[in-house]
């Protein structure tokens, strides 16, 4: 998945340099190369982020039980 992303922004920033102006380019490489790629692995990190909060949970309701047991 990382070596998508590399060969992506790497094409982005390419795009980016040919670009007539600076500004250009820092929008080209920003709307081709940044935007697309925090939104994919924003997307496809979902459910590793799903499945940390349900085992932070999980471990947080056991802690839980188990300091009640002691008192």
């Amino acid at each position: 998945m990382y070596l998508i992303a590399i060969a992506w922004l790497y094409v982005a920033l390419l795009a980016a340099i040919t670009e007539n102006t600076a500004v250009g380019g820092v929008l080209t490489f920003i709307f081709y190369g940044l935007a697309p790629m925090a939104l994919f692995f924003w997307l496809f990190g979902t459910p590793t982020r799903r499945r940390r909060q349900r085992e932070r949970e999980a471990s947080g309701l056991n802690d839980r039980a188990e300091s009640d047991a002691d008192q």
